[in-house]
């Protein structure tokens, strides 16, 4: 398997404050496990909760919304979790099995689907997007990012953690 943290392409943490959306680079350590990460949004405030995005290797992204205890989660292909850490540790969060290598071929998210669905983008668009084969992971991330209102702020953050 790969080291996550090296192949982090970025992690960003969103959160409303005050009716206004913050939105702030993470260090890409922070992404290195499930664990980390939860543990990393839960010291951000935010009033829905925070909401972390990490997009890893060009291949897949995580999204993990936190609101005290509760933690949501969404990846965005299974098959990420033959091969990533990260990805292994949400579908092993999610209790599902990982794909057998003959099934690597078949695509799907895995997770919340409506991990976001309160603040602007269902279920069946978010799923719809994870479906698209022509997208990579940064753009699906900045798609959802428009949808919720704070588009341009994520671009910028992601670019900058990028590198």
């Amino acid at each position: 398997m790969a080291e996550e943290s090296s192949t982090v392409d970025f992690a960003v943490v969103a959160y409303l404050e005050e009716g206004s959306w913050q939105v702030v680079s993470l260090p890409r350590r922070a992404a290195r496990d499930l664990e980390t990460l939860v543990r990393t949004l839960r010291q951000q405030p935010g009033d829905i909760g925070t909401l972390g995005l990490v997009s890893v290797d060009d291949d897949f992204f995580v999204v993990v919304r936190v609101l005290g205890e509760a933690v949501r989660l969404l990846l965005s292909d299974v098959t990420a979790a033959t091969e990533w850490p990260l990805a292994r540790s949400v579908l092993d969060e999610l209790e599902l099995p990982v794909p057998d290598e003959d099934e690597e071929d078949q695509i799907q998210p895995a997770g919340d689907l409506g991990i976001v669905a309160d603040l602007g983008m269902g279920a069946m668009d978010l799923g719809a997007l994870c479906d698209d084969p022509d997208l990579y992971p940064d753009e699906m991330l900045s798609e959802v990012a428009d949808r919720l209102g704070f588009g341009p702020a994520f671009r910028q953050v992601a670019e900058i953690g990028v590198g």
